[in-house]
């Protein structure tokens, strides 16, 4: 009797098994939906419509991009963590939803390695230290030897308290040992008014928000970015580990997640068409002259990634002892 019950169960889990990959074999039968938890004409969203379309066409089924903003992107990426495990609801994650705001604000309504299926990372966001041209100094070691002479003379904007950002000028402060005042702001445009008008000197920003600002004509002066190496837009820039702060040369991302429990079978599908999405020459082309360069990491590596961002900034906002407003 035993026998028979364990063969039949193990014939229901084989049927279950085979059903499930047919499932996935089928996937997609309708329209997909991508959150983003972001602001439309963002650079988030750029990101997102620029593979969504493409991605569209290798699925067969449309890619609706839904903005869903607020909490500086949590509410839109808790949506994503209570979607059903079935690949229609996929979320843009950037390292802000992902490591910054569940190490700094600690009722984040979900856990970022627990909470999600990494699927790929579209794109590594360089961010960028830049100065008024009143500011003396026009490289990284005259701007750590001025702002030494003056501890606290001289603040610093970014788009708000715990934004990736932020924590980049804190990372600096400690490593450099400098100090300056953190000036935070509702969002990267009513900082860049302020730093362009010269009302503050420094300013920390993606490199898609500041590249109109800094390019040659522009009204602001790059000193350093976080890249892996320098930027075709900017090759006089040195990156942060060129100037002796490789702890520093870390940048943003946008990546695609679903919710926890993504069938693999689905999860490869939508990488793989990904990834050929993110190999069309004019796409990569468009999205590098926008300040966002291309990864199309695994799933693995991904996981990897977010998991190490997280310990990262948990480990810096215990160090600088920062909270929330």
């Amino acid at each position: 009797m035993q026998r028979r019950t364990l063969m039949g169960a193990a014939g229901l889990a084989s049927m279950l098994t085979a059903s499930g990959r047919a499932w996935a074999r089928a996937f997609p039968s309708r329209s997909l939906r991508l959150i983003v938890p972001f602001t439309p004409g963002g650079s988030a969203d750029m990101v997102a419509r620029s593979v969504a379309t493409p991605l569209a066409a290798l699925l067969g089924q449309s890619v609706a991009v839904d903005n869903r903003t607020g909490a500086g992107g949590a509410i839109g990426t808790h949506e994503v963590a209570r979607a059903a495990p079935d690949g229609y609801t996929l979320g843009l994650s950037a390292v802000s939803t992902l490591a910054t705001n569940p190490a700094f604000i600690p009722n984040t309504p979900y856990h970022p390695v627990n909470d999600f299926t990494p699927i790929i990372n579209l794109v590594v966001i360089p961010l960028v230290l830049a100065v008024h041209p009143s500011f003396p100094a026009r490289d990284f070691d005259s701007f750590l030897r001025e702002v030494r002479r003056h501890p606290g003379r001289y603040s610093y904007a970014t788009p708000g308290t715990g934004t990736l950002l932020h924590l980049l000028g804190e990372l600096i402060e400690l490593e450099s040992r400098i100090f300056m005042v953190h000036i935070p702001y509702r969002g990267t445009a009513p900082a860049l008014v302020d730093v362009k008008a010269g009302r503050v000197p420094i300013i920390f920003d993606a490199l898609p928000g500041v590249m109109p600002h800094i390019q040659p004509g522009g009204r602001l002066i790059p000193l350093a970015v976080a890249s892996p190496q320098r930027l075709a837009q900017l090759p006089q820039v040195p990156t942060f580990a060129e100037v002796g702060l490789p702890i520093a040369n870390r940048g943003g991302f946008f990546g695609l997640i679903g919710p926890r429990g993504l069938p693999g079978e689905v999860v490869q599908r939508i990488h793989s068409d990904t990834v050929r999405v993110l190999a069309d020459p004019a796409l990569r082309q468009r999205l590098e002259d926008a300040g966002a360069p291309v990864v199309g990491s695994t799933p693995e590596q991904f996981a990897e990634q977010i998991r190490f961002e997280f310990d990262f900034y948990t480990r810096l906002v215990q160090r600088t002892g920062i909270r929330p407003d």
